[in-house]
């Protein structure tokens, strides 16, 4: 069976239910994890995740800020819990789809100053990758996984709109990249994105609200991401070559989220 994997940074869940379920009707994903839900559990459009045909649903909310969730259409059993942000923030949820393991992060922002003693939000970022890297340290290559979400990272030179700029800003300093690094290299982490669309060519998943128009402008980041460890990635490269995507004329949209969505296929 194809299964087709999405991720994005909606910016208030309520707020964009309508755009979710465009979304949903002209891509079709089976597996929707967003990010900055913005609400609580309770008060989670279920009934348009329904109407959308996502019905099963995995929910971490916080009130006024965060929160993660799954969306699925097909059946979904609980993931192990990771422990990984030690504010307790809603910043994680899992869910297990036709044996693969999702985890669906919201990693921290960090601030803007980019240093860990002066500034506990960078520190916060980066005491988070830490124990995620950590965590997948001790896991097994071979298991099916994929960790997908805003990272809050854009790791490459052709990831931001300026290398040499970016490099002073959070978001793109040499600790974050390094950071984020490590975390690809504990499990052996394959970037579906930049398997299907290799450097140098520029993608972004994330474009400020100041820019009235942000294609002209096009000062993005990629901070939105689709990682599988080596036991999918057979199911990811089946034709010999990865099939992922930025949907960028979802930023398009009226009052659209300042992320676009991410997806990846898969043949399970």
């Amino acid at each position: 069976m194809q299964l087709r994997l999405a991720t994005w940074n909606v910016n208030s869940v309520r707020l964009r239910a309508e755009q979710v379920q465009k979304f949903v009707a002209e891509n079709a994903p089976d597996v929707l994890c967003m990010q900055e839900i913005k609400c609580q559990e309770g008060e989670f459009p279920r009934q348009a995740f329904m109407d959308a045909g996502l019905p099963h649903l995995r929910i971490a909310g916080q009130k006024g800020s965060h929160g993660v969730a799954i969306a699925s259409r097909l059946p979904i059993s609980d993931a192990p819990v990771l422990g990984v942000c030690r504010e307790g923030h809603a910043r994680v949820v899992g869910a297990v789809v036709e044996g693969v393991e999702i985890q669906n992060f919201y990693i921290p922002a960090g601030g803007d100053v980019p240093d860990r003693a002066e500034n506990p939000k960078f520190d916060h970022k980066l005491d988070f990758f830490e124990k995620l890297t950590a965590e997948m340290a001790r896991r097994d290559p071979k298991a099916p996984l994929a960790i997908v979400g805003d990272l809050n990272v854009a790791p490459g030179e052709f990831d931001v709109w300026s290398h040499k700029q970016m490099s002073r800003v959070v978001s793109h300093t040499p600790i974050e990249i390094a950071a984020m690094a490590e975390l690809k290299a504990a499990l052996g982490f394959i970037d579906l994105v930049r398997e299907a669309i290799p450097d140098p060519q520029k993608l972004f998943s994330w474009w400020s609200y100041r820019a009235a128009d942000f294609r002209a402008s096009n000062r993005g980041l990629r901070l939105d991401h689709i990682w599988i460890s080596p036991g999918l990635q057979a199911a990811a490269l089946r034709t010999g070559k990865a099939m992922a995507r930025v949907h960028d004329d979802v930023r398009e949209w009226e009052r659209p989220s300042d992320h676009a969505p991410v997806s990846a296929d898969f043949g399970l």
